[in-house]
């Protein structure tokens, strides 16, 4: 069966180059550097044939994003790099490479509305990743919301969003920075599950029904953790001091679960088939896309999408069921007909 992964990770050359002269986080340029597979897209063409000639990527620009790296008069220009470079790798390889996600300036909000139609109309990106916040900048504030507003309305297609949170966010209090990685491996989890309930109770979703949005590693904390959200959000304003925020469950029109489950997961989860199985059962099974995360595995490259297969079939799904998975669903998303 043929299968999209719909969520992994590459550096164009020339953007590389740009995250190494302007990245301050020596810690993500030493990561990169030794990922070949991350910059190297003909090696990466090149075990994808060998390993899995069943998969096709559709890529996704690898952090630090284009507003990271640089003010509003710089990352425009760097969106741009970024994208072309992914235009670029799809023609070359579309076998491999049949199509890319767009990148966004998204601290100037007037150039990433630009940069969406550029990117969709002219290069044929089937959709944008933003992260889960903007340089520590909610998702839900309104200058946001016309980025929102485009990708749901005017283009019809998905928003990759994909969690960041740095070292330097402290784990207690008086320490100078994370300590063991936590910051990575369980705050990412946690920034997107931030994310998802600020556009939830904000109403985001409740404004624009028809926006999907695809949270890396299957929604963060929401699926392993729905009967706490559902029973405790159920309550909202209880535990607040002066309770107004009660008035906010008034303003939604379903209950707030609902709202989580309305995002996509991908299957980005390290290859345990446990956890696989509770994100399908919270989203459902028409709201879980194949994804690898490659090349971020212990073999810098094929081990996530070995195990991403095979946490798929231990589930035991149906054949339809798993041509949702591995397929259907992602074509829907991009509103494809088919591959190539």
């Amino acid at each position: 069966m043929k299968k999209i992964d719909l969520y992994n990770h590459v550096l164009p050359l020339a953007y590389f180059e740009r995250v190494k002269a302007l990245s301050k986080d020596t810690g993500i340029v030493k990561r990169m550097v030794g990922l070949p597979m991350l910059w190297d897209l003909e090696a990466r063409a090149r075990m994808l044939v060998e390993k899995f000639p069943d998969v096709v990527q559709v890529l996704t620009l690898a952090a630090p994003s284009p507003e990271m790296l640089g003010g509003p008069e710089l990352s425009p220009a760097l969106a741009r790099l970024a994208n072309d470079g992914m235009a670029e790798i799809c023609a070359r390889w579309p076998a491999q490479f049949p199509a890319f996600v767009a990148s966004l300036p998204m601290n100037n909000v007037a150039e990433a509305l630009k940069e969406i139609d550029r990117a969709i109309d002219g290069l044929g990106a089937r959709g944008v990743q933003i992260i889960s916040n903007v340089n520590g900048r909610p998702l839900d504030a309104p200058e946001f919301f016309p980025v929102f507003e485009a990708m749901a309305v005017k283009h019809d297609l998905p928003i990759w969003m994909h969690p960041f949170r740095p070292g330097t966010t402290t784990d207690y209090q008086g320490e100078d920075r994370s300590r063991y990685e936590i910051w990575q491996v369980l705050g990412w989890p946690f920034e997107s599950s931030v994310a998802m309930a600020r556009m939830v109770f904000s109403g985001l979703l409740e404004r624009l029904p028809n926006l999907r949005v695809i949270t890396h590693h299957c929604g963060g904390m929401l699926p392993y953790f729905a009967g706490r959200a559902e029973s405790l959000w159920a309550q909202l304003g209880s535990r607040s001091a002066d309770g107004s925020e009660a008035e906010v469950l008034k303003r939604l029109s379903k209950p707030p679960i609902e709202y989580f489950k309305m995002f996509y997961g991908d299957t980005v989860l390290g290859g345990s088939t446990a956890a696989l199985r509770c994100g399908i059962d919270f989203f459902g099974v028409d709201h879980v896309v194949f994804a690898s995360d490659c090349p971020f595995d212990p073999e810098a490259g094929p081990m996530f999408i070995r195990e991403g297969i095979r946490s798929i079939e231990e589930l035991g799904l149906s054949d339809a069921d798993n041509e949702k998975l591995y397929l259907g669903n992602a074509l829907r998303l991009m509103r494809l007909p088919r591959l190539g």
